[in-house]
């Protein structure tokens, strides 16, 4: 599909939940998609459709329903692999989350059972350092955090500018020689900023470090090709692309996925148990033991589909659009101020602001929620997970309105009206 073919509002009618009401009568309009998308019926009817015919676990029987669960568990790590661009299916590891995803490489990081020469990639000590950005979520930050204590590594950040983009001007003096690992965010879920991820890379490279890419915002609006980033580990979660939650991928290059130990030891993902030791299964399976997520795996696999077929690139043209339509609009709200980028280029549909009132004075973001919801308007307010953001704005908190493949222009412009309301109120 392509740009001009976008229509939003037949997009609008594959999700139910964007019809109800709230607050006795008035339109829900969701500005909320940064924190969670909504889902489209082929989602919902999926995960309904494998329980009511197929529910059985994977991996482990030889009757029908097992084989025919199996068989849907699988086709999905297909569909993930054509999606980002993978050239191998056992590059895609199951988790719950983002969150699981990046634990399991960070956890690899320090696990004394990693041995043999291409493993020595993951040993990580004194000396050593573990690289971030000062934009990253919670999830992208804490594992390393973690890791440099568990460890004795260094933990060393790449700073942003004022306008909320990465200072890239001392590089080479934050990814030196020492750099065993880069981890970053492709797209900020607070500033909208979405990072060069090459030049990063090639920076990496030149050192030797693992690059992992924390994709969570970018993988459900962005056409993503692993190959054509160069990474070596992808994280990204299913509750944000028109999927269930409670899944999530990890997606690494197969080679280090061959050499990094399992995250979690149990059933299914073993080769041989005796009581006195484990051998492991080759990957993907080694990185998920016991009963996964299968419903979610198959809604993962719909929403896989019903975005492939909007396509990807008449997506993100379409959110583009809308976000330089919402940068403009907000631009008309006095006393609003935009933290991060303030233009659409290379930016996605994620605005954090603050507000002030007639006379100068800050309105916190709580308030400024509150009485959005009052007027049916769904944002999200505080530090979302990223706070070192928030500190080095020197704000407690922000709102946040984030925008997807089923926002209007019309959601922008009641939003820019119920905050005209905010300021009325508290200009009063």
């Amino acid at each position: 599909m392509t740009p001009t073919e976008f229509d939003v509002e037949r997009v609008r009618k594959d999700f139910p939940i964007l019809a109800r009401t709230v607050h006795d009568g008035l339109p829900l309009v969701y500005l909320d998609s940064a924190a969670t998308s909504q889902k489209p019926l082929a989602v919902l009817d999926a995960e309904r459709a494998y329980y009511e015919q197929h529910n059985a676990n994977v991996h482990r029987g030889i009757h029908v329903l097992a084989e025919e669960a199996t068989a849907l568990y699988e086709a999905t790590r297909d569909k993930v692999a054509a999606f980002i661009g993978a050239t191998d299916r056992r590059e895609v590891v199951f988790t719950k989350n983002s969150t699981e995803a990046l634990n399991l490489v960070a956890y690899a990081m320090s696990n004394a059972e990693t041995t043999g020469p291409e493993a020595e990639r993951f040993r990580i000590g004194p000396g050593d350092e573990i690289v971030v950005t000062e934009m990253e979520h919670h999830s992208n930050l804490v594992p390393w955090q973690m890791l440099a204590r568990r460890t004795g590594a260094t933990l060393r950040w790449i700073g942003l500018t004022d306008d909320g983009r990465l200072d890239l001007t001392n590089l080479d003096a934050v990814i030196t020689e020492r750099a065993k690992v880069v981890s970053m965010v492709h797209q900020s879920n607070i500033l909208g900023t979405v990072n060069p991820v090459e030049r990063i890379v090639a920076r990496a490279r030149e050192v030797g470090a693992l690059v992992v890419l924390d994709g969570s915002q970018s993988v459900p609006h962005l056409p993503v090709d692993v190959v054509a980033l160069g990474v070596d580990f992808l994280a990204f979660t299913g509750h944000k692309m028109c999927a269930p939650t409670g899944v999530g991928v990890l997606w690494g290059r197969h080679e280090l996925l061959e050499v990094m130990p399992p995250f979690l030891g149990g059933g299914e993902m073993i080769e041989v148990v005796t009581m006195e030791a484990s051998t492991y299964a080759p990957p993907p399976h080694r990185f998920e033991a016991g009963t996964p997520m299968i419903s979610q795996v198959v809604g993962l696999g719909a929403a896989i589909d019903y975005l492939t077929e909007l396509g990807m690139p008449a997506i993100a043209a379409h959110e583009h659009a809308v976000t330089a339509y919402a940068l403009d609009a907000l631009a008309t709200v006095p006393g609003l101020r935009v933290i991060g980028p303030p233009t659409a280029e290379d930016r996605g549909g994620a605005i954090s602001f603050l507000l002030t009132d007639d006379a100068g004075r800050p309105i916190h973001p709580h308030d400024v929620g509150q009485i959005l919801d009052e007027r049916g308007i769904a944002v999200r307010v505080g530090h979302h997970c990223a706070r070192p953001v928030c500190l080095r704005f020197g704000v407690p908190a922000t709102t946040r309105a984030s925008f997807h493949l089923y926002t209007t222009t019309a959601e922008v412009d009641a939003l820019v009206e119920g905050l005209h309301e905010v300021r009325r109120f508290f200009s009063r």
